[in-house]
This record gives structure tokens, sequence and C-alpha cells, in this order.
């Protein structure tokens, strides 16, 4: 017989547009100690961490998670994502509790009928670019065209924000080799793919079932990410990138470490412009152009997660 968690049962689940989006975690042990969600460090200092409140918890290198944590974070709706140093690559993620077999078999059907991919990929073009993508053109032609405007607009942004840029090179398995502007485009990336995948799971879709991108664990992540990538995190990584190469301060701060001011950056930009309100509508519109019918939930399909409710309280009382 199982023992029950530690602590009082968490409250329901708060809506994932209401949460805070990410945070780092490095160099500790995750538990939960007296019902509470912490980081516990060598010296055994406490930090504690409102789970329920986060959309994604990514665990960087050095980091180590105890059943009772991952039982917690499920419970409470967050998503664990293991990352490499900075999160520049994604290795493993636990599901949050959403997955629907009828959303995943639709995704399913969209990715294998060429009409609808296309239809898909078409809508996110539009949705990226502000405008229609060429007619009579292929998926794998689309994806030619959109590389050559993505090489054009980093190309833009960093002359807008003064960047020194040669070009999107890294090696994700030799962090440090990689240039300041590249390093912080990594980390902008990896933060918005982290609760990217978090509204995907909550949605009850798959990550890996991409239309544009194909054949990796986050091929839709990167779908759903790139639509917003060049408007949210890419300018905040270019205006870090320039403050560093140029010796300068940055909003009357000087820039000791460029990725964790970066991921600042970024976060404060999620909640500005509410992008977890924003994702999972997204996420619909986009697999909705793919022009089939949504089947119906089963009786007994588990709802999906972080869905609105209505009750008694704001959004901060959960009532």
């Amino acid at each position: 017989m199982s023992r029950p968690m530690p602590g009082l049962p968490p409250p329901r689940p708060i809506a994932l547009k209401e949460r805070a989006s990410i945070l780092f975690v490095s160099m500790g042990q995750l538990d939960v100690l007296d019902g509470a969600f912490v980081l516990v460090d060598r010296g055994g200092v406490r930090t504690h961490i409102p789970i329920g409140g986060l959309a994604c918890l990514m665990l960087e290198p050095g980091t180590r998670v105890s059943h009772a944590a991952v039982a917690l974070a499920a419970r409470a709706g967050t998503l664990l994502i293991w990352v490499g140093e900075a999160g520049v690559r994604l290795y493993a993620s636990g599901q949050p509790g959403g997955a629907r077999a009828d959303r995943l078999l639709f995704q399913a059907r969209l990715a294998l009928d060429e009409t609808a991919r296309l239809k898909v990929v078409r809508r996110m073009y539009a949705l990226r670019f502000g405008e229609d993508a060429p007619e009579r053109r292929s998926v794998d032609q689309l994806r030619g065209i959109e590389g050559a405007r993505v090489r054009e607009t980093y190309r833009l942004l960093a002359h807008a924000h003064g960047a020194q840029w040669d070009g999107r090179r890294y090696n994700p398995h030799e962090w440090e080799t990689a240039n300041v502007v590249n390093r912080c485009l990594s980390a902008a990336t990896a933060a918005l793919y982290g609760i990217t995948e978090a509204a995907i799971l909550a949605a009850g879709y798959a990550p890996a079932i991409g239309f544009l991108h194909t054949g990796k664990p986050q091929s839709f992540v990167y779908d759903i990410a790139d639509i917003v990538k060049f408007d949210l995190v890419v300018p905040e990584a270019f205006r870090v990138a320039a403050a560093v190469q140029q010796g300068r301060p940055l909003d009357g701060q000087v820039v000791t470490d460029p990725v964790s001011t970066v991921r600042h950056r970024c976060r404060d930009q999620f909640r500005r412009t509410k992008i977890l309100g924003r994702l999972i509508p997204m996420i619909e519109d986009v697999l909705a152009a793919g022009g089939l019918e949504v089947p119906p939930a089963p009786e007994e399909a588990v709802p999906v997660a972080f869905t609105d409710r209505e009750g008694m309280g704001d959004a901060g009382h959960r009532g």
C-alpha cells in the first residue's frame, strides 16, 4: 500500500495562463520537506519553490530529484524538463498530466494527411510573417523559403540592436565555444521551448508530432515556438549580446552573466505579453487550419489540464 504524500494535498491547479513561466534550477536536490517543494543545496539550505504557480521547471546539470518531488510536480501540473548546461539542450520531460488520446490521434491524422499538413504549415507561416504563404508550394519548399527569411530576420535584428553577427552557429556539445550572441540566443530559445512544451502537453497534444519540423522529440514545440520567437525572445538576446560586445550597461546595469540576464529578460517578457494565455489558443488555431473534423472526446477521457473553470474566487484564490 503506497504512503500518502506528505503535507496537505495541493490545491486545484492554477490555469496555465495565470502561472509564472519558467524557473531554472541547478546544483541541488529537489525534494518535498515539511510539505513544501524545496531545492536543498550542499550546505543544507532550503530554497522554497512555488511549484503549483509555475508552468515549467528547467533542471540543469547537477540537479537531483526525489520521487516525492516528481510526484508533487505532476499533481500540481508543473512540467519538469531536464536540460543541458544553460538550457542549451532538452534531454527529457515529465508530462504534467493532460495528454488525450482523441487529441493525439487528431494531431497524428493532420500530420499524416499531406493536404491537411500543408494547410497547417501555411497557417503557421501566416501567423509568423503576417502574410499568406506563396501559393502552389510544398512543405519542403515553404521550409526553404522560411529558412531564408529567418536568416535575414536574424541579420536585421542584430543590426537594429547593434550586435556583431556572423550567423547562427553553435555546438550543443561544446557550449563554451559559441560566441556570446549565440549563447544568448540559445538561452532565450530554450526558455521559450520550455513553456511552449508545457502548453502543448497541457492542451493534450504531443510535442514530437510536428508539421514543418519533423523527426525530433520537440518537433511541434519548434513549430509553435517559432511563430513568436522573433517577437519575444530573439530581440532580448540581441540586446544583451550587444551590451556585452560593446562593454556598456544595459538599462543602467552592467551585464556580468549574459545567459542569466537573457533568462530574466525573457521571463519578464513572457509576463508582459501574457504569452502563456496565448499559446494554447494559438495551438488550436494552427491545428484547426488543417480542415479535419475534431473527434468527440470519449466519456472516459481525462479533462484537458488547466482549462478555465467557473469558481467563486478569482484566479488568485482558485475558488
